[in-house]
C-alpha cells in the first residue's frame, strides 16, 4: 500500500469528522429551540461520527506504521473513538451536563487531528 493512501484517508476522514461534528452542533441547536424532529437526526448523525472516528483511528494507525511518524495522532484518534462513545452514552441518558461540555472536547480533538493530518509530511516527502 502506498504511504500516501493512509494519509489521504486520514485527511479525508478527519475533515468529514469535523463537518459532521459541526452539523451535530447545528442539529442540537435546532432541537434545543423546540423542534423535536431534530433529535432523531442528531442521534443518526452520532452514528456517522462514531463510524468516522473508527475510520480515523484505523487510518492514523496505518499512517503511523507506514511512515514511522509520531504515535500521538493514533492515540488521539483512539481517544476520539472513546469520546464519541461517551458522548453517545451521555446523550442517550439525557445527561446534558456532561454531554454538552464533552462535545467541545470532541470538536477540539477533531480539529487537532485534522490540522496535523492536513499538514503532516513524512521526512522523505520534505524537499
Amino acid at each position: 500500500m502506498s504511504r500516501n493512501r493512509p494519509l489521504t484517508l486520514l485527511r479525508t476522514s478527519s475533515l468529514l469528522f469535523l463537518f459532521f461534528t459541526l452539523l451535530q452542533a447545528a442539529l442540537a441547536g435546532l432541537f434545543i429551540t423546540g423542534d423535536v424532529r431534530f433529535l432523531d437526526l442528531h442521534a443518526a448523525n452520532a452514528q456517522v461520527l462514531a463510524t468516522l472516528s473508527l475510520v480515523e483511528a484505523v487510518a492514523a494507525l496505518l499512517v503511523w506504521r507506514s511512515t514511522r511518524g509520531p504515535a500521538w495522532p493514533f492515540a488521539l484518534a483512539v481517544g476520539l473513538v472513546v469520546l464519541v462513545g461517551a458522548q453517545m452514552g451521555l446523550g442517550a441518558a439525557r445527561m446534558l451536563g456532561g454531554h454538552v461540555p464533552l462535545a467541545l472536547g470532541v470538536f477540539g480533538a477533531g480539529v487537532a487531528l485534522a490540522c496535523w493530518a492536513c499538514t503532516y509530511k513524512h521526512e522523505e516527502d520534505r524537499g
